[in-house]
């Protein structure tokens, strides 16, 4: 099984990553909480695929906003402002996150949080200043906080 790490308050699995694609893509499993909302983001060097699995989002970009229940994904490109919500009130959100050129994993293994076993939500907060200089490194950018709109 993949090690499985909190990444604020969402737990992820890195289930492929650059090393093995010729940093051609990321391939990454997401478990998002009921009602939890990313903030309000940017990747400037890569797009992102969303495919839902189990669960219902709400992807939000600049003048769109998109429901996706499972088998439904949307394609998010470079530079897109965005906002994923798990719109469910009773039901935990899986997805799939293709990130296309490889860059995202770096984050997930380098400031994740490890999941301890029996852990239902993140016990420990995440080293921001490490934090901070990866996402300039992979070309992140947080624009809000969860809840703010492109």
């Amino acid at each position: 099984m993949k090690k499985q790490y909190w990444l604020f308050g969402a737990k992820v699995s890195v289930l492929e990553h650059g090393e093995n694609t010729e940093s051609r893509f990321d391939w990454i499993e997401g478990n998002f909480s009921v009602g939890s909302q990313s903030p309000l983001h940017v990747h400037t060097k890569y797009s992102e695929t969303f495919y839902v699995l189990d669960g219902e989002a709400l992807v939000v970009t600049p003048g769109v906003e998109k429901i996706l229940k499972s088998g439904d994904s949307y394609f998010i490109a470079a530079n897109t402002p965005h906002a994923i919500i798990n719109t469910s009130s009773d039901q935990e959100l899986k997805a799939l996150v293709v990130a296309s050129p490889s860059g995202f994993a770096k984050l997930i293994h380098s400031a994740g949080i490890e999941v301890v076993d029996g852990e239902l939500t993140q016990q420990k907060p995440h080293d921001m200043k490490l934090v901070e200089e990866l996402l300039v490194e992979i070309g992140d950018e947080i624009l809000g906080p969860p809840g703010a709109r492109p």
